[in-house]
């Protein structure tokens, strides 16, 4: 469920280099791998809808969701979340943010959605399925972190 964007200079040049980053390939399984229906049908019945009195919108689902998965997998501080969507062209393009016509949303909107997933007891049903769908190639998420089954294993016999 890619959310298409326009391609900025920065973004069409990292799209087409002859070599994809760690980060980019995981990025690439993360948006094959996991049960995206599945987890915004989770969120979108408490999610914040738009107010017939006007004011900003919030963020479009899929956006926020995307984003606090990565903050979960890079384990990113709110304010460094922010941080790396503005300095790091391929979190962007996960996430469906376009510098050009998109706002970025800020710290305090990460927490609130953090806070609502936890409120309704969200968060652990997300992590327990994608653990799920990690396990199955093989790859788990501790902490925030991945890491391989294997160096895990390696790690328990030492």
């Amino acid at each position: 469920m890619a959310i298409p964007l326009q391609l900025g200079f920065a973004d069409y040049e990292q799209t087409f280099a002859k070599k994809k980053t760690r980060r980019h390939i995981f990025l690439e399984q993360m948006e094959t791998t996991l049960p995206w229906d599945l987890f915004l049908s989770l969120i979108r019945p408490v999610y914040h809808q738009p107010s017939a009195k006007g004011g900003r919108p919030p963020f479009p689902l899929e956006v926020m969701l995307r984003i606090h998965l990565l903050q979960q997998r890079f384990t990113l501080s709110d304010p460094l979340m922010e941080e790396m969507l503005i300095d790091t062209p391929c979190f962007r393009r996960f996430v469906g943010i376009d510098l050009i016509d998109g706002r970025i949303p800020d710290e305090t909107t990460f927490l609130n959605f953090r806070h609502l997933l936890e409120e309704h007891q969200i968060a652990e049903q997300v992590l327990k399925h994608v653990n799920q769908r990690l396990s199955e190639q093989g790859l788990l998420l501790k902490q925030g972190r991945f890491a391989s089954k294997s160096v895990i294993e390696s790690i328990k016999l030492l």
